[in-house]
């Protein structure tokens, strides 16, 4: 099997400056995706993918694979990932001379994902034939009892469902949040894919405590909280 870990890391962070390079613990965020991928020993080949020259830098650095900049049209706050990771595929086809059978995007702001994660969601991507595989946790809020939306000024439940109303969190359908860690295509389903969420897929769950998205000072405050425990 030939697989490709890409990792995409754009420059330009909102919630965090240089979110993606920040110092965590001493080292920088990127890093701890970059040394995951090369403790699995799944890949043939990690590469980031990035719009920044310092990002650049710093993957080579911990020798990722990162010989482009991203362009610019894929580099935007509204840009979409699945097109980023397309991209990165071509070119490290391009780049290596190989056609990969899969490839598995690791998100670098999710640092608390442990290496089985990665090994164990790629042997369930495998069992269950899938065409994509996400990964997620079991949510804290649910639209089924604790989540509302406002509709012409008009507070109403997310969801619901057989007109019943749940009168606990325990009680109403178990849902799940995507923590945005681990993403597995096949090839084919990959070069297709135009939306996340397809007819062939499969899902490997996480503990909260691994599935932190970094996406503020907060959350940075806290992955730093859990990694020193």
């Amino acid at each position: 099997m030939k697989i490709l870990c890409t990792i995409c890391a754009r420059g330009g962070s909102k919630g965090v400056k240089n979110k993606n390079i920040k110092l965590l613990n001493g080292k920088n965020l990127i890093s701890y995706t970059i040394d995951q991928a090369k403790k699995s020993n799944l890949f043939n080949q990690i590469v980031v993918s990035t719009d920044s020259i310092r990002i650049q830098k710093i993957a080579k650095k911990y020798k990722a694979n990162c010989w482009f900049l991203r362009k610019k049209n894929l580099s935007t706050d509204g840009a979409a990932k699945i097109p980023v990771i397309q991209d990165t595929l071509l070119r490290s086809e391009k780049y290596f001379k190989i056609k990969y059978d899969y490839i598995i995007d690791l998100d670098p702001t999710s640092p608390l994902r442990s290496v089985n994660d990665i090994i164990s969601s790629f042997k369930k991507f495998i069992s269950k034939k899938a065409d994509l595989l996400i990964t997620g946790c079991e949510a804290k809020k649910n639209p089924y009892f604790n989540m509302f939306e406002i509709k012409n000024s008009q507070i109403k439940l997310v969801k619901k469902k057989d007109n019943n109303n749940f009168v606990s969190r325990q009680l109403s359908p178990k849902v799940y949040e995507m923590n945005a860690s681990i993403y597995i295509w096949n090839r084919n389903s990959l070069i297709r894919a135009k939306t996340l969420f397809i007819k062939n897929m499969t899902e490997y769950i996480m503990p909260y405590e691994r599935s932190i998205d970094i996406d503020s000072e907060l959350d940075f405050k806290i992955v730093e909280l859990l990694l020193n425990k």
